[in-house]
C-alpha cells in the first residue's frame, strides 16, 4: 500500500505561562512511502515522528494536509476504518489475558462483512504466532514472558486482522542492546514475509540504517532529507543530516575555501575547485582519514585506541567543532603512539561543505 502525504501540517494551541504560542509538530511535511517498503522516521526527541505516525493512523487529525493510502483520501477517516496496525513503545498488551487472547482480540472487534467465525479467529491468530515464533508461548500471560517475545505478540496483534500498513512507535527502545539487535531483525524478517508498507519510527540512527528500505530524516517537523539509507550518509544534504547519522559522528571543522583549495587552520588540505571564495563547514567522516607522514592535515595526537579490526586514533585541532578527532584507520596501519603530532590526508569523497549560514551542502 503506498503512502503520499501532502503538505501536513499539525499544529498544537500553546498551553500555560511557559508556552503560549501554537507549537507546530508537524510543519508541511509531504514525501512518498513506496508500496511494501519499510520506511524509519528518524531523528531528536521532539522532531515529530511520533505525531507523524498518531496522524497516520487517525489518533490525531491534520491542521492541513492530506494522506492518502493508494488512490484512497484517507485524512478524515476514523482510525478503525484506515486499515492500520499500531505497535506501541511500552507494547500496550492486556496483563490478564494470554498471548492468545492478546491477539485475537482485534478480530474479535470486527463487524459487518469483515466478522469471523470463532473457528477462523483461532485459526488466524495461531498463523500469526507462527509468523512471529511465538506459537509455543501462546497459552502464558505477558509477565511471564521476556520483553522481546512481549514485542513479538504485540506486533502479531497488529498484523492479525491483515493491515494495509503497519506502524511501529519506537518499538525497540525498551529492550537490552543485545535483544534490541535480535528483535529489529525479527522485525525486518517479518516485514519482508507479509509485503505490508511499513513505517517504523526511532531515534536511534543504527536501527534506522540497519533495517530500513528508506529513511526520512526530521527536525522540528520539517524533513531534512529522504532516501536509501546509504545515500542519504554518504550525501547528506545538509549539516544536521551529516552530523544526525554516522557512528562515530562526522568531524566537522571550521574552514574556508580560497582561490580553488579547502583550507583548515593553515593548511590546504583538498582541492575545491569551481567553489567561490567563501567559510565554510567542513564535515569529515571517520573513515575519510589517511594516515600519511607527509599529509596535509596535521592535528595533535592524544590517544590510539585498538577496535580490533579498526584502529581509532583520537586527536585534537584548533578549527575542528569538538574537542576530539576521531580517525577510523585500518588495523594493519601502524601509529606511533610516542608522537605529539599526526598528519592525515583526506579522501575526498569522505569530506563535505556545507554554507557557513544555511548549512545546507555546497555540491
Amino acid at each position: 500500500m503506498k503512502i503520499v502525504l501532502q503538505n501536513l501540517t499539525k499544529t498544537f494551541p500553546g498551553r500555560g505561562r511557559k508556552v503560549q504560542n501554537d507549537v507546530t509538530a508537524v510543519d508541511d511535511l509531504s514525501c512518498e512511502i513506496p508500496d511494501g517498503e519499510l520506511i524509519a522516521l528518524l531523528g531528536p526527541s521532539g522532531c515529530g515522528k511520533s505525531t507523524t505516525l498518531n496522524l497516520l493512523c487517525g489518533l490525531e487529525k491534520p491542521t492541513s494536509g492530506k494522506i492518502f493510502f493508494g488512490e484512497d483520501d484517507i485524512t478524515g477517516l476514523p482510525p478503525e476504518l484506515r486499515g492500520v496496525g499500531m505497535v506501541f513503545q511500552n507494547y500496550a498488551l492486556y496483563p490478564h489475558l494470554t498471548v492468545r487472547q492478546n491477539i485475537l482480540f482485534p478480530l474479535e472487534n470486527l463487524k459487518g462483512k469483515d466478522k469471523l467465525s470463532k473457528q477462523e479467529m483461532q485459526e488466524r491468530a495461531e498463523e500469526t504466532a507462527r509468523l512471529v515464533q511465538i506459537e509455543e508461548l501462546i497459552d502464558r500471560k505477558p509477565k511471564e514472558l521476556s520483553g522481546g517475545q512481549q514485542q513479538r505478540v504485540a506486533i502479531a496483534r497488529a498484523l492479525v486482522k491483515m493491515p494495509r500498513v503497519l506502524l511501529l512507535d519506537e518499538p525497540l527502545s525498551n529492550l537490552d542492546a543485545r535483544l534490541r539487535l535480535q528483535t529489529r531483525e525479527e522485525i525486518r524478517k517479518i516485514q519482508k514475509k507479509t509485503g505490508i508498507t511499513t513505517v517504523f519510527v526511532t531515534h536511534d540512527q543504527d536501527e534506522a540504517m540497519s533495517i530500513s528500505d528508506r529513511i526520512a530524516v526530521m527536525r522540528e517537523g520539517v524533513l531534512m532529507q529522504m532516501g536509501r539509507p546509504q545515500e542519504v550518509y554518504d550525501n547528506p544534504a545538509n549539516l544536521f543530516v551529516a552530523k544526525f547519522l554516522g557512528t562515530p559522528p562526522i568531524n566537522v571543522f571550521e574552514g574556508r575555501v580560497r582561490e580553488g583549495r579547502l583550507i583548515i587552520g593553515d593548511e590546504a588540505v583538498l582541492p575545491a575547485e569551481g567553489i567561490s571564495d567563501q567559510q565554510v563547514w567542513v564535515g569529515v567522516r571517520p573513515e575519510g582519514f589517511v594516515l600519511k607522514e607527509d599529509g596535509p592535515l596535521s592535528c595533535r595526537l592524544n590517544r590510539v585506541e585498538i577496535m580490533g579490526r579498526d584502529i581509532s586514533v583520537i586527536s585534537s585541532h584548533e578549527a575542528c567543532t569538538s574537542q576530539t578527532i576521531r580517525a577510523i584507520i585500518g588495523a594493519e596501519t601502524r601509529v606511533d603512539t610516542a608522537a605529539s603530532e599526526v598528519r592525515f590526508a583526506l579522501k575526498p569523497g569522505k569530506v563535505f561543505l556545507f554554507h557557513k549560514e544555511t548549512e545546507e551542502r555546497i555540491l
